[in-house]
């Protein structure tokens, strides 16, 4: 569950928060391998968007630097990101847009999906330089 009904915590005042445990499945880095996303999200009400603050567990299936054999590297990190809104939940009218055009929205449903923050995070997390094990002689590897 990646996406979220955010439709009652738009109607509290600000400072309202909600906890959330997530699990679901998303293709990270677009080569058709499905990681396995765990972790839990507060959403927190301010004045103008949904706050959520997050701790999220995956891992993901990269090749070792060293010796190019493919390994899953677990990824753990914390993420922060705004959603805006883009109905007013009182009237149904359009908002107008973020200045910022590469926020994140919550659609026309009252729904955060959040797949693209984590994403998003995840290929920022990922290391420079992955090794399959602290010790990989490169190629050929007997790791």
């Amino acid at each position: 569950m990646l996406e979220i009904n955010v439709a009652q915590l738009l109607k509290k005042p600000t400072g309202t928060r909600r906890s959330y445990e997530i699990e679901g499945s998303l293709d990270i880095i677009g080569q058709g391998n499905k990681s396995h996303i765990t972790g839990e999200v507060d959403f927190i009400r301010t004045g103008y968007s949904i706050l959520v603050d997050g701790e999220i567990h995956t891992s993901v299936k990269i090749a070792c630097s060293r010796c190019l054999e493919t390994y899953d590297c677990a990824l753990d990190f914390k993420f922060e990101e705004d959603f805006f809104p883009t109905i007013d939940i009182t009237t149904g009218l359009r908002l107008p847009p973020s200045d910022d055009p590469d926020s994140f929205t919550i659609d026309e449903h009252n729904v955060i999906n959040l797949s693209e923050a984590i994403r998003q995070y995840s290929i920022m997390s990922l290391p420079i330089k992955p090794l399959c094990h602290e010790n990989c002689a490169g190629i050929p590897c007997n790791c």
